[in-house]
């Protein structure tokens, strides 16, 4: 049997396996951890891996250790010649290298040496012609992402080596305008507000996406960014700087992340956002970064709806969470829903963190999210332990209400937060079906519990204290 049909069998068994996760709530808790695990191991087991031919095709560069040059065209001719070929691997040696936009075609694994560095140009003129890109859930024509991939299948960046955004308080950053401290100075021209309104007023409006083509374009682009692609596999390497989200697949199938290294602590700096995505595994990376460590999403408002495509089958597993809007985050781009969403063994802690679990939505986004799980979760220091919010952003403004069901914590440990809790429900569209188990939590004050209905609570202490939910 060859490789391919081996991976459908396999595929085939594991999803047959795959319980529903409300079935859980009718069994033994002793049993409880054991049947997430096999959901859990049952869609890794189902996702079609990557596979390349053993040939390569290495960068080959005679440098002056003074200059940077730009070796753009070198590499992508490499691409480009691997894909034609049949694929294979892209090697790029120790060094550092200056590029513009790359594009990253099926059958290649652009693989990073250790040692090895690619600093991108931070000028937006390289980073053109416009393609088809998601910008905060939003289609558009927008700036290439650095790296980036459409409609290919079976690709890959591996490696030791530093993929560098090149964004920073001159570069790129600015753009955002006004954020936190604000280390640059505010150009309101400059700025991509006004980039960000026509672009929603489009999606508003159901512009086609052709025709979304702004003409003073100040909405930075994703450091690698994989656009309704199959078979991805990001691993090992370490991503800096990004102008914007780091990785961001969207519309993909079969999403391999593992061992990644994140650190950007620049605006929207969130490490890894798979967008209306199938069958994603995200295991063993760090995240230290400006926004959420890992937030799922699925397009926002009409563009969400449009598209109806949710983020599903996912599991995080053996990461480390520093800085960080939030751990594991799920929106707040959530219109088209996420199901079956499980995190296990995760270590997050960072006085810089500011939430454990963070669910963000609103009645303009609203969305179905069903089915999320975590266990053998340790936090050390956050800010807000659990956040399930309806009133992110533009808040109850809408007529899409939020739906959350069928949210799982079992063995969360938190030693230090200043919150326990910011659930926040409607009354005509509570959260419902919260359960916790074995959750231990350490904080300054409870925190906030609106419309929540069936918040099922076992061995729950809270500064160490028995903790049951009032009426």
């Amino acid at each position: 049997m060859d490789w391919s049909k081996r991976q459908h069998l396999k595929q085939a068994l594991a999803l047959a396996a795959l319980p529903v996760l409300s079935r859980c709530a009718q069994q033994d808790p002793s049993t409880q951890n054991d049947e997430l695990a096999k959901q859990a191991d049952a869609i890794i087991a189902s996702i079609q891996l990557t596979s390349f031919p053993a040939r390569q095709f290495a960068l080959k560069t005679e440098r002056n250790s003074t200059e940077l040059l730009d070796f753009t065209h070198e590499i992508q001719s490499l691409i480009d010649l691997c894909h034609t070929s049949g694929g294979g691997q892209v090697v790029i040696p120790a060094g550092r290298y200056a590029v513009g936009a790359l594009t990253l075609k099926s059958n290649v694994n652009l693989h990073l040496a250790k040692n090895a560095v690619l600093a991108f140009i931070p000028d937006p003129t390289r980073y053109l012609p416009l393609v088809k890109t998601r910008w905060e859930g939003m289609e558009l024509m927008g700036y290439q992402p650095l790296i980036y991939a459409y409609g290919a299948d079976n690709i890959a960046i591996t490696g030791e080596g530093i993929i560098d955004g090149g964004g920073s308080n001159q570069h790129w950053w600015p753009w955002k305008g006004e954020w936190k401290h604000t280390p640059w100075p505010v150009d309101p021209a400059n700025t991509q507000k006004r980039s960000r309104d026509q672009l929603q007023q489009w999606v508003a409006a159901g512009t086609p996406v052709s025709e979304r083509v702004l003409r003073d374009n100040r909405l930075r682009p994703s450091l690698i960014q994989t656009y309704q692609c199959s078979r991805v596999l990001i691993s090992g390497v370490t991503l800096q700087n990004s102008p914007f989200w780091l990785m961001n697949p969207v519309l993909c199938r079969d999403v391999v992340i593992e061992g990644v290294n994140c650190i950007s602590h620049g605006p929207n700096s969130d490490g890894c956002d798979p967008e209306s995505c199938e069958r994603v595994l995200i295991r063993g990376c760090q995240f230290d970064t400006g926004d959420d460590c890992i937030a799922l999403k699925s397009g926002r408002n009409n563009d969400g709806r449009r598209l109806a495509t949710p983020i599903q089958n996912v599991v995080i597993e053996d990461c480390v969470m520093r800085a960080g809007h939030g751990g594991v985050v799920i929106g707040s781009e959530i219109s088209g829903g996420a199901r079956n969403i499980y995190a296990r063994r995760l270590v997050m802690n960072s006085p810089d963190l500011e939430r454990g679990l963070r669910i963000k939505t609103n009645s303009v986004r609203g969305g179905l999210i069903e089915n999320v799980a975590l266990w053998d979760i340790d936090i050390g220091q956050v800010k807000d332990a659990v956040v399930i919010n309806f009133y992110y952003e533009e808040g109850d403004a809408g007529q899409f209400l939020p739906q959350v069901r069928g949210i799982k914590l079992r063995n969360f440990r938190v030693s230090k937060a200043e919150r326990a809790f910011e659930l926040r429900g409607f009354a005509r569209a509570p959260i419902v079906g919260l359960a916790l188990e074995q959750v231990q939590i350490r904080s300054q004050s409870l925190g906030v519990i609106e419309h929540v209905e069936q918040f099922d609570c076992k061995q729950v202490l809270i500064n160490g204290s028995a903790w049951q939910p009032s009426n």
